[in-house]
């Protein structure tokens, strides 16, 4: 289960991400974390913080409700 809810929120910031029409780079400089965090993330490898949602989030200028959107 918990792969999936990582690869839920990784869906969920790279399309956001992609409707900005940023690299992973620029969302990194954006949110003050490194690229491969970025990559790791989208990929669903890596367990994602709460701080590290809400700086995502506000990076993509969008609510951290909007990256968790579709877990139940």
């Amino acid at each position: 289960m918990s792969e999936d809810v990582r690869k839920l929120v990784g869906d969920n910031i790279c399309e956001q991400r992609a409707k900005l029409k940023i690299s992973q780079e620029e969302l990194a400089s954006r949110a003050g974390v490194h690229c491969t965090y970025i990559g790791g993330v989208e990929r669903g490898e890596r367990n994602v913080s709460l701080i590290n949602i809400v700086a995502i989030a506000r990076a993509l200028g969008v609510p951290p409700a909007d990256l968790l959107s579709g877990i139940r």
